[in-house]
């Protein structure tokens, strides 16, 4: 026992290990089956998750090939033994499944035969979310109490993996709802006031025609000023939507190409000061990128800044953003601001979550200042 119980501490070490440098739910639960299935020394593994409504939200299985998946069907409902461990937080194992009065149900034509089994109950403080189930144990009859040992550990850890992948995907989803809401705000503030402009100084220009023709032509130049307007707030606009390219082409790499699109849209002159220093961070490049893009957007469309300057450097290992300008000048403070303008609240929340500071300071004379400094990534 405790020759074995070494090397499988460090097994389950690294499993938890991997399974935390996971993102999404589906990346997570994969890979908590196939180390529970690797720990436990099963040829079969599944984790499911129940869905409160008799079914599974999600049941991934590690052990069988895509061609038995697939002859499987559709994923089981939560009765017999799939849903015994969902009922409590014991665990169980026996070594021979079909002796078991709760072995009823689901079993489609084609699944291979199994005996041997473990289930072990994921708890977290809400109650059972989840369980591994495994089957026939390699090289012997039956799971011993090593390996449910093991499974009751990697289960503890799995409860917290689970919950703070699901936590990381909710908040991604309201990081999402929030851009569109303000994407929604800016069509309606910018393009939607254009494309009105643009009707109105129509309407005029037919009126005027054939009464004053000066009037009318000049009307129509007008037109053509606010149509081209238009045009350049849509397709800055397209440019927020459309991702990032950040694992190709770097911070750096990104920022660049989105300068050079907005000086041509904007006719503005935009200086751009990169410190060739700057390496990869991950999450919290595509925050600094999304904080230098709101800084660009709020400069050129609310300060009317005629000229820009974006800087990115290094300090002290951490990562430094300056976006200055020469506009009109605001204060960050003004509440009646933020809530017209949503980009200064989504600064400051993109800067909390890579752990960084950010900083908006008016300029003397006119302009202002956004300063990001963002920790190691």
């Amino acid at each position: 026992m405790e020759g074995r119980l070494h090397p499988a501490l460090r097994e389950l070490s690294d499993a938890v290990l991997a399974v935390a440098a996971q993102r999404s739910v589906d990346e997570v639960l994969q890979g908590l089956v196939d180390r529970a299935r690797e720990l436990a020394g099963a040829r079969y593994a599944a984790l499911g998750i129940p869905d409160g409504d008799g079914g599974f939200s999600r049941f991934l299985v590690a052990g069988m090939s895509e061609k038995l998946i697939a002859r499987l069907g559709p994923l089981p409902r939560t009765h017999g033994m799939l849903g015994a461990m969902l009922d409590g937080p014991a665990p169980y194992r026996t070594r021979d499944i079909h002796q078991d009065p709760r072995f009823r149900g689901w079993w489609p034509s084609g699944h291979p035969d199994m005996r041997s089994f473990l289930g072990v109950p994921i708890v977290a403080p809400e109650g059972v979310i989840g369980a591994f189930y495994l089957t026939e144990k390699e090289g012997a009859d039956v799971f011993d109490d090593a390996d449910q040992e093991l499974i009751e550990l990697l289960a503890a850890h799995a409860a917290i993996a689970i919950t703070n992948a699901r936590l990381y995907e909710r908040s991604r989803e309201l990081s999402m709802l929030s851009e569109r809401n303000r994407l929604a705000l800016e069509l309606h503030d910018v393009v939607s006031q254009k494309l009105f402009g643009l009707v109105l100084t129509a309407e005029s220009a037919a009126t005027l025609i054939d009464r004053d023709r000066d009037a009318a032509r000049a009307q129509v130049r007008r037109l053509q000023g606010l149509a081209q307007e238009a045009l350049d707030e849509l397709r800055s606009l397209v440019l927020e939507l459309r991702p990032p390219e950040l694992d190709r082409d770097g911070l750096c790499g990104t920022l660049t190409k989105h300068v050079e699109l907005v000086r041509r849209l904007h006719g503005a002159h935009v200086e751009l000061d990169l410190d060739a220093g700057v390496t990869a961070g991950g999450d919290r490049d595509r925050e600094v990128l999304r904080v230098a893009q709101e800084a660009l957007h709020n400069a050129l469309r609310h300060a009317d800044a005629r000229r820009v300057r974006v800087s990115v450097r290094t300090d002290d290992g951490a990562l430094v953003l300056e976006v200055a300008d020469d506009g009109i000048g605001f204060d960050p403070h003004d509440a009646e601001l933020r809530s017209r303008h949503l980009g200064l609240t989504s600064m400051e929340e993109r800067a909390r979550r890579i752990g960084g500071e950010l900083h908006i300071d008016p300029t003397p004379g006119g302009g202002a200042t956004v300063r990001l400094r963002a920790p190691r990534g």
